[in-house]
């Protein structure tokens, strides 16, 4: 009985606080689907096909609505326009990141794709400026590509012309594509520790991409109580970290600063030069999410999209033969293609934009966030949604009241990094959480 109405209060508050914060944006927020408490408009969403459901919304409420995902409102920009618009015009409002209660759990606000602010314009401006500079040297990262796609066409050809899913010899050359330019080393394809790698990362970005995780997102409360794959995401995340530490840790003890090898090379130089700045960005937290970041999504998107062309080119046959021709024409069958070549082949380089262009890679984008209040197609799409409204007008340390109980928020990455980071031990225990903490007593 005690559990029954510890748990009806706890639902009854979060259904009252679910319709508080629903109709407070109401007027100001672009239209959308009519959303339920708590779940929001989880019921009318397929989240095996998120993208269809979003044109769904758009056929009804016009390029530029809302949809709530969980308690939390999304305004979805759907369309070339509508998207163009936004990051053309309004480039700078728009270039902030969304939070990932997954990711924003394995990277503690460090590396690029869910990095927000000055960091995050620190990390990619490195991360690019490297990117070039290795694209230049003794080891091109072209020279990666070539030597790679020749070990790729000799696994192709030990098929001997037998049907087969390239699938997995993809991922492994694109794999040790982003293994050459961020760790100087390639593997064979049957090596244990690079199969096992391969294993861990393929099985996050599969959890990672599923319905589940779409609703574990939405409810990052439950995260920590909930059985589930969001625990096996975070574990192979884990997996994949600790090795590229073992990585830095071999690079350190052979750092040669007059001649960087790879991206860790280039970084571990970058921190001991900002040493003695105390507002420096570049540390090893920092370096090992941005190197978990580039391995991760460098590897499944190029994979992906090799596995597209094939497929592409063998649904469109007459055009495989043209780019058949054109590189017989230029390339000949006697030397490895360059990026030189790419002036000459009109054609090929028109399929290969038009394959990136056709493919459905990532639908939705990374989510966003605005950096400000911006008034877009005469809605209003604020850059605060409650919490930040409240850190606005109290600091980044305030309290709420939830019933009787007082609960401290810290808001903002300086001053959540300053307690995680400086006081670590005295922030280490867990809230309670009465109504899971009987749940799963239960079970």
């Amino acid at each position: 009985m005690e559990l029954l109405v510890v748990l009806v209060i706890g639902l009854s508050c979060l259904l009252l606080l679910s319709v508080w914060r629903q109709n407070s944006g109401r007027g100001k927020l672009p239209p959308g689907p009519t959303a339920l408490p708590i779940i929001g408009n989880s019921l009318q969403i397929d989240f095996k096909n998120f993208s269809k459901s979003l044109t769904k919304f758009s056929n009804i409420y016009g390029p530029v609505f809302t949809i709530y995902l969980g308690m939390n409102p999304t305004v979805v920009l759907y369309g070339y326009e509508a998207v163009k618009e936004a990051l053309i015009n309004f480039g700078e409002k728009f270039s902030g990141r969304s939070n990932s209660a997954t990711l924003e759990k394995i990277n503690k606000g460090f590396g690029i794709v869910f990095c927000n602010g000055e960091s995050w314009k620190e990390m990619r401006s490195f991360s690019l400026m490297t990117l070039r500079n290795m694209g230049i040297g003794k080891r091109s990262i072209e020279e990666c590509v070539q030597e790679e796609a020749c070990c790729l066409v000799e696994e192709l050809r030990k098929i001997n012309g037998s049907s087969c899913d390239p699938t997995f010899i993809l991922e492994c050359a694109s794999c040790n594509v982003m293994s050459s330019i961020i760790f100087q080393n390639q593997f064979d394809y049957k090596d244990q520790s690079f199969l096992t790698l391969m294993e861990k990362l393929n099985e996050f970005i599969m959890i990672l991409s599923s319905p589940w995780m779409q609703i574990c997102n939405n409810f990052p409360a439950l995260l920590d109580y909930l059985p589930g794959s969001h625990n096996t995401v975070v574990k192979n995340a884990i997996y994949i970290k600790s090795y590229i530490f073992e990585k830095v840790k071999e690079h350190q003890e052979s750092l040669d600063v007059d001649n960087p090898r790879d991206f860790i090379d280039y970084f571990l130089i970058k921190i001991d030069e900002e040493k003695h700045n105390p507002q420096s960005k570049y540390n090893y937290e920092s370096l090992v999410a941005t190197l978990y970041d580039l391995f991760t999504a460098g590897t499944h998107t190029t994979s992906t999209t090799l596995r597209y062309a094939l497929l592409l080119l063998m649904k469109y046959p007459h055009v495989t033969v043209k780019v058949k021709e054109e590189i017989d024409c230029v390339v000949g069958r006697h030397r490895i293609p360059c990026m030189q070549d790419r002036r000459n082949m009109p054609y090929t380089d028109a399929v290969l934009h038009e394959i990136q262009r056709h493919i459905d890679l990532c639908p939705t984008g990374l989510p966003r966030a605005v950096t400000s209040d911006i008034k877009f197609r005469n809605y209003l799409i604020p850059k605060s949604f409650y919490h930040e409204m409240l850190a606005k007008d109290y600091g980044p340390v305030f309290t709420l009241y939830l019933g009787m109980k007082p609960t401290v928020v810290l808001y903002g990455y300086e001053a959540v990094k300053e307690a995680l980071i400086d006081h670590g031990e005295e922030f280490a225990g867990r809230g309670n959480f009465p109504v899971m903490d009987k749940l799963m007593k239960g079970l």
